[in-house]
């Protein structure tokens, strides 16, 4: 007897299948797949290769002088890399120009991580009260936060200054603190209440009726949910406040308070008209090594809280 039996019936993958958008891009592909598709294999590497080599020259540049001798920095034509590499710029950074930059490194240590500390827990807080606890005049409350957005930070520099003189905490590392605080606010207010109202609300009453209070159901339900913003808040404050120049040459007066953006301004400065470009070039590293470091660990963090707080 004839077998009578069909074969199964695939599902038709070819492009034929799934027409294109009306746009002219394939489902599930975005402007730069459409872009790296539409290019040679070698064409797309060479742009990638020379945008990198546009981006990172700069860092060689930096840590190749930062690494040199003083007779070698000052070659004409200068030397392509230190031939003989030695750690003396970053051993002068102690006493360069009377300056003690590991000193106001550490000031800006601590003044950035309690920046850092403080918006994050503020902007969690005030975040979920205004995307959960609604009350009579919480749209009001967001809107006026976000509008502070508008007002330069250098139009009110003076009355922060005033401020702080009457509070007794001008020419202080607290009331700088205070002061980046208040500037990182309104943009950490804004990550976490959409993060927090992207959030199904189902999952907080589960919760609450399994016996959990407010503050256990925030720590042990929303939060782990809500991590991306938090630390894409945390990151956001913490490179504002590290490279933060202006407030810190305003609002401080004593150079032993110097953070080191102001203190690496004075080292440009020179001392009749002479620059130690290595030690300024290994204040530079060390100004920028750590902001590199923890985006490259926090990056895909980074990158999900930015987008749930945008598309909310």
């Amino acid at each position: 007897m004839a077998d009578t039996r069909t074969a199964p019936v695939l599902p038709d993958t070819s492009d034929d299948a799934h027409p294109a958008p009306a746009d002219g891009r394939r489902p599930g592909r975005g402007w730069l797949g459409e872009v790296r598709h539409s290019m040679p294999a070698a064409a797309w590497w060479v742009v990638c290769l020379s945008l990198a080599v546009l981006f990172l020259y700069p860092l060689y540049v930096m840590l190749s002088m930062a690494l040199k001798g003083a007779q070698e920095q000052g070659r004409i034509p200068p030397t392509a890399f230190p031939h003989a590499p030695t750690l003396e710029n970053f051993t002068h950074l102690a006493s360069v120009q009377g300056l003690n930059v590991f000193g106001n490194l550490l000031n800006s240590v601590m003044v950035t991580l309690a920046a850092t500390v403080l918006t994050v827990l503020v902007a969690t807080f005030a975040g979920y009260a205004l995307a959960r606890a609604r009350f009579p005049g919480s749209n009001v409350v967001f809107f006026v936060a976000l509008a502070t957005f508008m007002i330069p930070f250098q139009a009110i520099i003076t009355p922060l200054f005033m401020v702080l003189k009457t509070l007794g905490l001008n020419n202080s590392l607290v009331g700088l603190t205070i002061v980046y605080v208040t500037f990182n606010l309104p943009f950490g207010l804004f990550i976490m209440r959409n993060a927090f109202a992207a959030v199904p609300g189902t999952l907080e009453e589960a919760a609450l009726v399994d016996g959990c209070g407010i503050l256990k159901a925030l720590r042990h339900i929303m939060l782990p949910i809500v991590m991306p913003g938090v630390i894409t808040t945390a990151l956001l404050t913490f490179f504002a406040s590290w490279n933060e120049f202006f407030a810190a040459l305003i609002l401080l007066t004593d150079q032993d308070k110097f953070t080191l953006p102001v203190t690496l301004t004075l080292v440009t400065s020179g001392t009749f008209g002479s620059v130690n470009w290595g030690a300024l070039e290994a204040g530079v590293a060390l100004t920028i090594i750590p902001c590199i470091v923890i985006y490259v660990l926090l990056q895909r963090y980074y990158v999900s809280g930015m987008l749930n707080g945008a598309l909310k």
